[in-house]
């Protein structure tokens, strides 16, 4: 049973129309992913969808509690922890029925509402913690008006991931995510019962929990089945039958054209009619967009000089080390990845070689010919005031690419950006749109050295294709900061990895990495843990049901088989070729260890509830 079914939506703002007929529908437990270039209505779909936004025309069914994550999460709490509570509402307000229904003796409520808090868990308050760690969100202590943007968008994901829906709307939910908390979030949609909608750039994440793919193509939504690679492949095939019938369609145009042109003498009836058909026919001709456009960054800066250099680099705040002794040298060709968990000091690191802050110790040295290109994180250098084509020609018509000078509007539409957006105000951009005026003014810079802070963030998933080819081709060197896992695997040739107490350690590539901190986790001693005592629910009931005692059995083998499964994974990834010989099977182990390790800490968790009450 459908727990979404939205019918015939149409959307626009002003002239321009997002939505055009749009029909989707979400099945019970579904996991489905929501793809379309940036500007193609997604969010405008989510929000329509959650009930937070009106369509001009069509109908929303919604079946169930449903949780939405937003762009611009709002947080209208005192505290972390206050956002947390009230994400658990739901709990308390089922706690309630229950006790209700027992006071009245309604034996089949007092069933139902026991067999919820059964699949629920009795006892929830312990998931704050766990998610808000998992997730490197701040304490629940943490005034809300303090949070960067950043941490705001991790505490509104911990409170939409709290509230146990029947169907979670993710809208980029791995922007400003850690590469460990993006995981256990693949791990946890993996295995969450719900629907899930999810709008994502990552697409290891849409390989990895995608039963189908809908795209927002030209103001509709086109369902594709399978995965992420599926929908590559079926997507390309529609395309060719779509241009296929467009040239058909042309050919018929051209011949109506022909005959209407030899201006036949007699204007009879069935000439009149051929006329308009002709009318007809050019209506009908499909307006396929060509969306395709390449960025170019390349700058003919010789190999063998040297762009910039760290010499034993170090950067404290008060008794805090961020890095201790970074030592490297960036050349033409070189592109190094920086990785690390949140707040490590990444982006400080590539603030020193800007100049933007100055190293306790050591040196940066850049060479006299290197020019640096910049995009940061908060995506400055746009004046929201402007319009689309004042912002990329800085107040001129022209600008020069190259040796070469073409008029804005060409240079925009290299970019994808279409006539009618030409005049739309900065302000009124989606966050990739921002996110692709900004590259393609970085284009204009001629920069040799380019340094790039979280340049995947609400990019689409062409845009991210192009990005990525433009870098793997650029003839300069590049530093870049991102926690998009695929895009380093393809483009970056080493990386520099923050392991802690101020250690930033180089890696041929992240795989390297993650072997190297899975081989340190098996080595390492497993911690002792405090036995954790949790106060029961005080309404729980005091016997465990036949099924309930079963369930309690059986978790010790399940446990033990998990745990099996997981070293076997372990030891396989632990063998440096298996990354070379089958890179997307590698993958998939790994993706799996990760699923494995929430999996064993949700049994446990439902194994200390089922023991409190045996």
């Amino acid at each position: 049973m459908a727990v979404l079914l939205a019918e015939e939506i149409d959307k626009a703002y002003a002239d321009r129309a997002v939505l055009r007929g749009a029909s989707i529908s979400v099945d019970a437990g579904e996991h489905v992913g929501l793809v379309g270039v940036n500007g193609s209505g997604k969010s405008t779909l989510l929000a329509i969808l959650a009930g937070t936004l009106e369509p001009d025309r069509g109908r929303v069914v919604r079946r169930g509690r449903i949780a939405r994550l937003d762009q611009d999460p709002a947080l209208p709490f005192e505290t972390v922890g206050d956002a947390m509570r009230d994400a658990l509402r739901w709990h308390g307000e089922l706690v309630a029925r229950w006790e209700k229904a027992l006071a009245d003796g309604d034996e089949h409520a007092t069933a139902e509402a026991q067999q919820a808090l059964d699949l629920a868990g009795w006892e929830v308050g312990h998931k704050i913690e766990a998610t808000l760690q998992r997730l490197g969100a701040p304490t629940q202590d943490t005034p809300i008006a303090r949070l960067s943007g950043g941490e705001r968008r991790r505490v509104a994901l911990a409170a939409v991931l709290l509230t146990d829906p029947d169907l979670l709307l993710l809208d980029e939910p791995t922007n400003h995510l850690d590469t460990d908390a993006t995981e256990w979030l693949e791990a946890f949609l993996q295995g969450f019962r719900g629907a899930v909608l999810l709008v994502t750039h990552d697409r290891y994440l849409l390989e990895a929990v995608a039963d189908r793919l809908v795209e927002v193509d030209q103001g509709t939504c086109v369902s594709y089945d399978g995965s992420y690679a599926d929908y590559l492949v079926e997507r390309a095939e529609r395309q060719a039958r779509q241009q296929q019938h467009r040239e058909r369609m042309i050919a018929t145009v051209a011949r109506e054209a022909a005959w209407a042109a030899r201006q036949p003498s007699a204007r009879r009836t069935k000439q009149k009619a051929r006329l308009a058909r002709l009318d007809v026919l050019r209506e009908q001709v499909p307006q396929i967009e060509d969306r395709e456009y390449a960025f170019s960054f390349e700058t003919g800066v010789p190999r063998s000089v040297t762009l910039a250099e760290w010499h034993g680099v170090s950067k404290r705040y008060g008794d805090r080390v961020l890095f201790r002794d970074v030592t490297d040298v960036l050349r033409p060709g070189d592109r190094v990845g920086v990785l690390g968990p949140n707040g490590a000091g990444k982006s400080t690191l590539l603030r020193t070689l800007t100049g933007e802050v100055v190293p306790d110790a050591g040196e940066v040295l850049k060479a006299s010919r290197t020019r640096i290109g910049l995009l940061d994180q908060a995506r400055t250098g746009l004046k929201p005031d402007d319009t689309v084509f004042e912002a990329a020609g800085e107040g001129h018509d022209h600008v020069i690419v190259g040796d070469n000078s073409i008029h804005v509007a060409t240079f925009l539409g290299r970019f994808a950006f279409t006539r009618e957006s030409f005049g739309q105000r900065v302000s009124a951009l989606s966050g990739g749109e921002r996110a692709r005026l900004l590259l393609a003014k970085l284009m204009l810079t001629g920069a040799n050295l380019l340094v790039l802070d979280e340049p995947t963030n609400d990019l689409d998933l062409m845009t991210l294709r192009v990005l990525e080819e433009a870098l793997i081709g650029f003839d300069g060197a590049l530093l870049v900061v991102s926690h998009d896992r695929a895009f380093t695997d393809r483009v970056c040739t080493r990386v520099l990895a923050f392991e802690g107490e101020g250690r930033v350690v180089p890696y041929a590539s992240r795989s390297q990495w993650m072997d190297a901190r899975r081989r340190k986790a098996a080595e390492a001693p497993a911690p002792v843990a405090a036995p954790r005592v949790e106060k029961a629910a005080p309404t729980a009931p005091k016997q465990l049901s036949y099924k309930e005692k079963k369930e309690l059995e059986e978790l010790p083998a399940r446990i033990e088989a998990l745990e099996t499964e997981q070293a076997g994974l372990e030891a396989a990834l632990g063998d440096p070729g298996i990354w070379a010989k089958d890179p997307d099977g590698a993958s998939a182990k790994s993706a799996r260890v990760g699923a494995i390790g929430s999996e064993i800490e949700v049994l446990f968790t439902r194994w200390d509830e089922l023991s409190q009450r045996a």
